[in-house]
């Protein structure tokens, strides 16, 4: 571990731990109060039993004290080590599991609004991402690990002052001992850590590898492909060399551990345990120079020592390693957004009068232009179409134009005005849009088209967007139409559509809200001519005194488009409207003469379905 790890794991790891605290704090204030008062009475306990109760009635013995006092003296501690039981009992099973809940809770809505907040970018960095997933991973446990790590430390420094001064005043030599279990947990326990968390980071990549399998493996979405092709043969290999790296990875680390754990154990146990017991047993019997109950009382210390020793440095050790392992925590709680949900700005007039790209070029991570220098103007209430081949940019341009990322280079304007001035969310509210990377969710029809919208008359305003869509008949059909649930996740009776059925209920998002902008991604790539027809038929409609967009590969669609945008390559080739671009023979024209081709003929394209 070079310098700058080695401060990452000291240093930094007390940072950690107090971002940790003051998290917990924040969530949880009785838990962290409950976890201190138990703290302090479990090494209460210890401390009582071998320095106050067995002294006192070693010494009741020698002093020849009465039966009554004795009993007296051990029925008092007797009740208030069974309040202290009530009360440990009272919170194991009943304070830590309610907090533990609202701990876990409140720390996922912290990390959901987080992930909710971060750029679209973040999500397609796997640097960021395994970042995130070891955010994720047990995060609620790792937080109550680390309260319980530093009372423990807290109240376990008071208590080894307090079982050390027994031993003082017995034999001052004893307490030497307590150098073994030092070495057994800080030099040999620190270094067994930092091997389990080098070998916890390596195995990350292959944990993500059997998520993913997970998932493949019960989702519904996959079950087709699963038995009408090999795929499971090529999932099984991805498994199976997850697996074999899992192994070479616990393989490697094996040899360096073991002989690190049995160090650790014969330091922190056998050491102590031994070494004092022949000691005083040698100063008892051979030297005399303390009585067998000064030995007694020395044994029953020596074991408290040993036992709270142990607990201090391991909390000691498991806050360090929490500290690691919460850095992960704190680094994405920490990270600041290049795009925050929350950028604050003036609110844009709903009144479209122009977008405007001017120079515009984008890069992803690979350092690749994705778009390059890209200036046109799209003039509010028109219909425009961007075509191109796959890869030619369209759905970066959009990326862009929702502010997902921002250009690497040059501007992008509403109203004249630079998108970055105005309010994120005000801003995106301008826009209604349906993707061709759709997702359907496991809830009501109803919710899948409104999203979580608030809009007057929801059920009156869902079925007219289903109609636009062409799927309002199909919802109808349903057992419980609009509020029937979409896939069988949660619900057994829940309703399986087809590709072309659940595209249009996606499509139905953009046609239930009330914006002056809509975009239309690939909306039809999987329907028939016929449904393609009538939908774009309802787009067109849709379209009076609203902005819309729509990207397509079928150029019979675009036809009747105000202005079409040819890309190639992440580069504007050609712009115009149909009939201009048809003129100029260039790209557009190759490409919707091959396309027509391939339909019907070019004679019955044209003469057939338009819009």
């Amino acid at each position: 571990m070079d310098k700058k790890q080695k401060e990452i794991s000291n240093i930094t790891s007390i940072k950690n731990n107090i971002f940790a605290m003051k998290l917990a704090w924040g969530i949880s204030r009785s838990n962290v109060a409950h976890r201190l008062a138990l703290s302090i009475l479990e090494y209460f306990e210890w401390v009582f039993y071998s320095t106050i109760f067995m002294r006192y009635i070693i010494n009741a013995f020698e002093r020849k004290m009465s039966f009554q006092s004795i009993l007296v003296f051990i029925l008092l501690c007797g009740a208030t080590f069974a309040l202290v039981g009530l009360y440990r009992s009272y919170v194991n099973n009943v304070c830590f599991p309610l907090n533990d809940t609202r701990t876990y809770e409140g720390l996922s809505l912290k990390l959901y609004n987080k992930a909710r907040n971060v750029e679209l970018g973040c999500f397609e960095d796997s640097e960021f991402y395994n970042r995130y997933t070891m955010a994720i991973d047990g995060a609620g446990d790792r937080i109550t690990s680390v309260v319980t790590n530093v009372w423990g430390i807290l109240t376990g420094s008071v208590a080894t002052v307090a079982v050390f001064f027994s031993m003082y005043d017995i034999d001052r030599v004893a307490v030497l001992f307590v150098v073994f279990p030092i070495i057994g947990n800080f030099v040999f326990g620190g270094i067994m850590n930092k091997l389990s968390l080098k070998r916890y980071k390596e195995g990350i990549p292959n944990e993500r590898v059997f998520q993913y399998v997970n998932r493949v493996m019960y989702l519904a979405e996959y079950a087709k492909e699963m038995r009408l092709s090999n795929v499971y043969r090529l999932i099984r290999e991805k498994y199976d060399e997850a697996i074999k790296r899992t192994v070479a990875i616990a393989g490697k680390y094996a040899p360096k551990i073991i002989p690190v754990e049995v160090l650790k154990v014969v330091f922190t146990f056998s050491v102590i345990f031994e070494g004092v017991l022949l000691y005083g047993a040698y100063k008892a019997m051979v030297v005399k120079s303390i009585s067998l109950a000064e030995l007694a009382v020395l044994s029953s210390t020596m074991v408290s020592a040993t036992w709270i020793l142990i607990g201090l440095f391991n909390n000691i050790m498991e806050t360090i390693k929490n500290g690691m392992f919460v850095n992960n925590l704190r680094t994405f709680m920490e990270y600041k957004e290049a795009i925050p949900e929350d950028w604050d700005g003036s609110t844009p007039d709903r009144e479209i009068s122009s977008i405007e790209f001017r120079n515009v070029s984008f890069s992803y991570k690979d350092g690749k232009y994705a778009v390059k220098n890209l200036s046109f103007t799209i003039p509010g209430n028109s219909v425009v179409a961007m075509v191109g081949h796959n890869g030619a940019g369209k759905s970066t341009i959009i990326k862009l134009l929702f502010r997902l990322y921002d250009p690497t280079e040059g501007e992008i304007l509403l109203n004249g005005r630079n998108i970055k001035e105005y309010n994120l969310r005000e801003y995106r509210r301008l826009f209604a849009a349906a993707f061709q990377d759709y997702r359907v969710l496991a809830l009501s029809v109803k919710d899948n088209v409104l999203m979580g919208r608030n809009i007057e008359n929801e059920d009156e305003a869902v079925a007219e967007a289903l109609k636009k869509a062409g799927v309002y008949e199909k919802v109808q059909t349903l057992e419980n139409g609009i509020n029937t649930i979409l896939t069988r996740e949660f619900d057994e009776a829940g309703a399986v559509l087809s590709g072309g059925q659940y595209q249009k209920i996606v499509v139905s998002r953009a046609f239930v809200q009330n914006t002056p902008v809509k975009v239309f991604d690939e909306p039809s790539s999987a329907l028939d001519p016929i449904a393609e027809y009538e939908l774009y038929k309802s787009i067109m409609k849709e379209s009076r005194d609203k902005t819309m967009i729509f990207i397509s590969h079928r150029l019979s669609s675009v036809r009747n488009a105000h202005k079409v945008f040819m890309f190639e390559k992440g580069e504007l080739v050609e712009q115009g409207t149909h009939q201009e671009l048809m003129k100029l023979k260039g790209p557009y024209a190759d490409m919707y003469t091959k396309q027509a081709m391939n339909y019907l003929a070019v004679k019955n394209i044209e003469e057939g379905v338009v819009l």
